[in-house]
């Protein structure tokens, strides 16, 4: 559902990556001491400045990594590796 009054648009991205975006989130991750999922929520707002994350969850340990996210650096190489795979 979109909402063009206020030009917001629904996403679920972190259900829609390549095997080579879930390889480069899973290497990044390893170097952070990190799970793929808090790596993934922490880059959106490096994709685009109009990135509003809004994390949902189905357990309190998902609840926990979400929570972490928000306090994860993503290092300038680490963006670039995801970047790069935006073609992918």
């Amino acid at each position: 559902m979109r909402c063009p009054e206020h030009r917001l648009t629904p996403s679920f991205p972190l259900g829609g990556f390549t095997p080579l975006q879930s390889g480069a989130l899973t290497d990044v991750a390893a170097r952070l001491d990190a799970s793929p999922q808090p790596v993934a929520l922490a880059w959106l707002p490096y994709r685009s400045p109009a990135v509003v994350v809004v994390p949902g969850t189905s357990s309190p340990a998902h609840l926990r990594e979400n929570i972490a996210a928000a306090g994860l650096r993503l290092p300038q190489d680490a963006v670039e590796e995801l970047d790069g795979t935006g073609a992918a």
